[in-house]
């Protein structure tokens, strides 16, 4: 009897230690064939504090000691970091898991895929609902013509935010759109295609020039979509998934996905889908990163490289248009 062969440890740093890498501790635990193994925050307190608190090797705010150290990195710092630290990593022959959205720019982005690719590095962009088991059950179900041919999507991920966050700062590229916009965008993406032939933003903006609450429609040759996102507004969070037979909904929070229903005329004939989504959902992108480092499989499909691109192409416009056609008048935003 042939045994498999043994893989290493994947030693994993985690970048930055807010909210989201604090999230992500827990769930390592719960992925075989890795360890986290330290912190990097250039503000070596907050690295201090978080390496104690959970008890991890070490801290740094010396980015050469840090990649020293790991095999690969959890990018978990804020967006417009996201760029300069994967490329130092690439640099650096590490792997990479890097939060989303992976770069604001899809130039950048085609770039650090490309060097990825070249020096056979695995890089991943953490949107988890992508690698979730619902969410995939969703996906196959959607793509197997039990709904019919698919004609509209539209999927929401609103939510209520208030203080001094990064979220709400202008200056660290927050709003309701970089921060929000790439689950439902994932979830248009995944079922219509990258080859959208037109974009369109609506928003509303506070007096900091914030996007607070956002649609985004893309239009294709055989369907329609909305995107609806909101960090001011809160609006009911579902995703639908439209059909020439049927459709599917799943409430919220979709991008959690434990439930869905695809519903017909008849509604005798609806049939009702049940998956396990365990905590933060952070384990399930680990679990496929360490899978691709490991060579368990030669390409990622839960969410592809262009996938990724295609989503950073799009927030890409929505800044830049952002930026050039705001009406400080009417507080909204006609592209």
């Amino acid at each position: 009897m042939l045994r498999q062969k043994k893989q290493d440890i994947v030693r994993i740093g985690i970048i930055g230690s807010g909210r989201i890498a604090k999230r992500f501790v827990p769930e390592v635990k719960l992925v075989s064939g890795t360890n986290l193994e330290g912190v990097y925050n250039p503000n070596i307190d907050s690295a201090k504090k978080f390496a104690k608190q959970y008890e991890l090797k070490f801290f740094s705010n010396e980015l050469a000691t840090f990649f020293d150290k790991i095999d690969a990195v959890y990018i978990a710092s804020p967006h417009n970091t996201h760029y300069d630290y994967i490329k130092f990593a690439l640099s650096s022959n590490k792997h990479i898991l890097c939060e989303k959205p992976l770069t604001l720019n899809s130039e950048q982005a085609n770039e650090v895929f490309g060097i990825a690719k070249e020096k056979r590095l695995v890089l991943m962009e953490a949107i988890k609902t992508a690698y979730s088991p619902g969410f995939q059950k969703l996906i196959s179900v959607a793509k197997s013509g039990k709904i019919g041919e698919i004609r509209d999507v539209e999927a929401n991920f609103t939510k209520l935010i208030t203080g001094n966050v990064r979220e709400l700062d202008p200056t660290e590229n927050g709003g309701s759109v970089t921060e929000l916009a790439s689950y439902p965008l994932l979830a248009i993406i995944k079922l219509l295609g990258e080859n959208y032939i037109d974009m369109q933003f609506d928003s509303f903006f506070d007096e900091n020039g914030l996007d607070i609450y956002s649609k985004i429609y893309l239009k294709y040759d055989h369907a329609i979509s909305t995107a609806k996102v909101g960090l001011g507004v809160k609006s009911e969070g579902q995703l639908v998934i439209s059909g020439t037979k049927g459709y599917i909904y799943c409430d919220a929070p979709w991008w959690k996905t434990k439930y869905f229903e695809v519903r017909y005329e008849d509604s005798t004939k609806n049939e009702k889908f049940y998956s396990r989504f365990d905590g933060e959902g952070l384990k399930y992108e680990l679990s496929e990163f360490i899978s691709l480092i490991n060579g368990n499989k030669k390409k990622g499909y839960k969410l592809t490289p262009e996938e990724s691109i295609t989503i950073s192409e799009i927030i890409e416009h929505y800044i830049k248009g952002k930026s050039n056609r705001l009406d400080s008048t009417k507080g909204s935003l006609y592209l």
